[in-house]
């Protein structure tokens, strides 16, 4: 709130034999998916866990490299664990199961997953030159396949696996660690959640007024990734009026964000402002790109705010090892 094994053509997964004109079709599908869940009460970055075979809070993550998904593309994968019910978050490509060591098992389908990116045509480039102005980049979108571990067979050990949980005892030093490494002034008091612009504060109501003591942290987490739109942070647009579109956008980008940060961190995330349902999906059915730049926005704020954390946590162990 604000003031090289042939695989198999149902291996490879659909996406990857579809014609370049249907490629568009991708953000229409996304969003398509997206306002069903909506639609039926139910919002994809808070559903993953509890439902599954064992999975915990945790970002998709690519089991080779390690490397956490981004964007829209937690949501696909997140997505496809629930209606599957795997007991991972971890995915691999055809290619990567094979560099591990397994392959895909026959007959599994693959997930598609997206690849943003810009480029500059070479004649764009050239008339640039020629009338001497900067060249335009033309936003472009891949797709791939990934696979989840689960519907691999023999891998080898020691790939990125699955985090565990954390005990309830150790949520709060880690989210009171992120606060404190995010540099954003915190004041305590009200009986309100809000980040201030203007004045670039967040104010959370006491720990004791929280039934559960954790939502204090998916509420502080909420309004942290507002101040990350600060102008001296990511600079996203905060100066839209209450109940406006702009400002669905932005409660969308703090939803997600949360549950970004939540999953990051061990915690589980919850609906911090399910009654923004209508408003989000007034948005995502005139915009069918818009569920992908609010994805992209959250997974940038969540970023953000554990890179500093873990900055802190560097001077700490510098400071440790120095003493």
């Amino acid at each position: 709130m604000r003031q090289a094994t042939r695989r198999s053509a149902r291996s490879r997964g659909a996406c990857e034999n579809r014609q370049p004109a249907n490629r568009t079709n991708l953000y229409d599908d996304v969003t398509a998916r997206i306002v069903a869940e909506l639609e039926a009460g139910r919002l994809p970055w808070v559903q993953p866990w509890g439902r599954t075979g064992g999975t915990g809070p945790g970002l998709p993550r690519n089991a080779l490299t390690g490397r956490s998904y981004s964007g829209v593309n937690i949501l696909i994968l997140w997505g496809a664990v629930i209606e599957q019910g795997w007991p991972s978050q971890s995915w691999l490509t055809f290619r990567q199961a094979l560099e591990a060591g397994g392959c895909v098992r026959k007959g599994e389908r693959g997930q598609c997953v997206v690849y943003a990116d810009r480029f500059t045509p070479e004649a764009e480039r050239t008339r640039a030159a020629r009338d001497g102005d900067d060249a335009k980049a033309v936003p472009f979108l891949k797709r791939f396949t990934v696979f989840n571990v689960a519907q691999c067979e023999g891998l080898r050990g020691g790939l990125a696996c699955d985090a565990a949980p954390l005990p309830e005892r150790e949520i709060v030093p880690v989210a009171e660690e992120v606060i404190a490494a995010s540099g954003v002034e915190f004041r305590v008091g009200g009986d309100r959640a809000f980040y201030v612009p203007s004045h670039d504060f967040v104010q959370v109501p006491p720990q004791p007024a929280f039934f559960e003591q954790v939502n204090y942290y998916r509420t502080c987490l909420h309004e942290l990734t507002h101040a990350t739109g600060h102008a001296k942070r990511l600079g996203r647009d905060l100066t839209n009026a209450f109940g406006s579109k702009d400002y669905a956008r932005e409660e969308l980008v703090a939803e997600m964000g949360s549950a970004f940060l939540c999953a990051a961190l061990g915690i589980v995330p919850t609906v911090r402002h399910a009654d923004y349902i209508g408003s989000w999906l007034e948005v995502l059915r005139e915009d069918h790109r818009a569920i992908f730049r609010a994805a992209s926005a959250a997974s940038k704020a969540a970023d953000w705010l554990l890179a500093r954390h873990r900055e802190a946590e560097a001077v700490r162990e510098a400071g440790r090892a120095a003493a």
